[in-house]
C-alpha cells in the first residue's frame, strides 16, 4: 500500500512518542560511500571473478575470501570505506542521515558498518546533550563475549535522550564482527534461527513496542527478504502496526513498471500479519517529505 494521509499522522504520531525504530540500510548512505553493487563490480574486475553474479557483494566477497582468507575482504571493505568517503554535510536539510538524527528515537537498527548516522546524531544533538552510544550484534562466537551496553545487570535502558545505534551486520571497529561475504550471512542467519535471544531484551522490546521504518533498502534483494523473513518472529508484533518501508521506484523505461511495484507491494502487505506500507521514491526524497510533514506536526 502507498503511504496516506492517515498513515503519515500516524507514523508522525509515532516519531513524536519514541514509538518507532528504523532499520537503516546502505543507500541512506548514497552519495557520501559506495553501494554494494559498485563494489562488487569493481572487485569482479580487479580479481577476475568467473562467475555472472559480479554485481552481488556477498558473492564477490566470498571469492576473495577463498582466494586468501576469511578476513581479506572484510579488511578491504572498511579501507575502501575509508579512503571513499566523501564530506557529509550536516548542514544539508534534505540528507536522510540528518533527519533521521534530528528525530527523538531511543533505538536505531542498522546493517552498515560506518559511523555516519553516529556522527550525525552527535553534531545534532549537540546543543542539548544528546549523546548515542553504539551496540554490536554478537552473531558469532568470536565477538560473543565482547563488553556490551546491555550484560546482564546493566542499567542502560535506550531512550530519546541517549539512544542507540545497533549494527545488526557489524560495526568498522570490530573486523569480527563484519557480515560480508555469502558464508557470514549463512553463519548470521543459521543464529538468527536458532538463538531465541539473539537480539538483546531491550532491542526486542523497542521493536516490538513501535512501529518499523525500513530506509535505504531494496525490497526486492534477496538479501533483504531473508533478513526481513528471518526477522519476522521478532518484528511479529511491531509489523502489525502500521510500518513503513521507502523503496526507489523501477525504470521508468521498464514496460513492467507498474506490475513490478504492484507485486513488491503486495508482497509485503500479505506476509504474515504485516501492516507495511510502502513508499515509492529516494531515501533523501523521502526524509525531506518526513521532515517537512515533522515540523507542520510539530508547529
Amino acid at each position: 500500500m502507498q503511504l496516506e494521509e492517515k498513515d503519515w499522522e500516524t507514523l508522525l504520531t509515532r516519531l513524536k512518542a519514541g514509538k518507532c525504530t528504523p532499520f537503516l540500510g546502505a543507500a541512506v548512505n548514497h552519495g557520501i560511500l559506495p553501494l554494494g553493487g559498485e563494489v562488487a563490480n569493481r572487485w569482479a574486475s580487479d580479481f577476475d571473478y568467473p562467475l555472472e553474479s559480479r554485481s552481488d557483494l556477498s558473492k564477490v566477497a566470498q571469492f576473495l575470501a577463498i582466494k586468501t582468507d576469511a578476513s581479506r575482504p572484510k579488511e578491504m571493505i572498511l579501507d575502501l570505506l575509508d579512503r571513499e568517503e566523501k564530506p557529509f554535510n550536516f548542514n544539508d536539510p534534505d540528507e536522510p542521515l540528518n533527519v533521521l538524527a534530528k528525530l527523538p528515537l531511543p533505538v536505531y537498527i542498522t546493517t552498515n558498518y560506518d559511523d555516519l548516522l553516529f556522527r550525525a546524531i552527535e553534531h545534532h544533538g549537540n546543543a542539548v546533550g544528546r549523546r548515542a552510544a553504539i551496540e554490536i550484534c554478537r552473531w558469532n562466537s568470536r565477538i560473543a563475549f565482547q563488553p556490551s551496553l546491555f550484560k546482564r545487570g546493566s542499567k542502560f535502558s535506550p531512550t530519546g535522550h541517549t539512544p542507540v545505534i545497533y549494527h545488526l551486520h557489524g560495526h568498522r571497529s570490530l573486523l569480527d564482527s563484519i557480515v560480508l561475504t555469502e558464508d557470514d550471512y549463512l553463519d548470521f542467519l543459521v543464529t538468527m534461527s536458532q538463538e531465541e535471544t539473539f537480539l538483546p531484551p531491550r532491542i526486542q522490546e523497542s521493536i516490538t513496542g513501535s512501529s518499523v521504518m525500513f530506509v535505504g533498502y531494496s525490497l526486492a534483494d534477496i538479501d533483504f527478504r531473508v533478513l526481513f523473513r528471518g526477522l519476522l518472529g521478532n518484528l511479529e508484533a511491531a509489523l502489525g502496526k502500521m510500518s513503513v518501508a521507502v523503496q526507489l521506484p523501477f525504470d521508468d523505461a521498464n514496460p513492467n513498471k507498474q506490475k513490478a511495484e504492484k507485486y513488491i507491494t503486495e508482497y509485503f502487505g500479505k506476509t504474515r500479519g504485516t501492516e507495511l506500507r510502502v513508499y515509492w521514491g529516494t531515501a533523501r526524497s523521502f526524509a525531506k517529505e518526513l521532515w517537512r510533514r515533522w515540523r507542520e506536526f510539530n508547529a
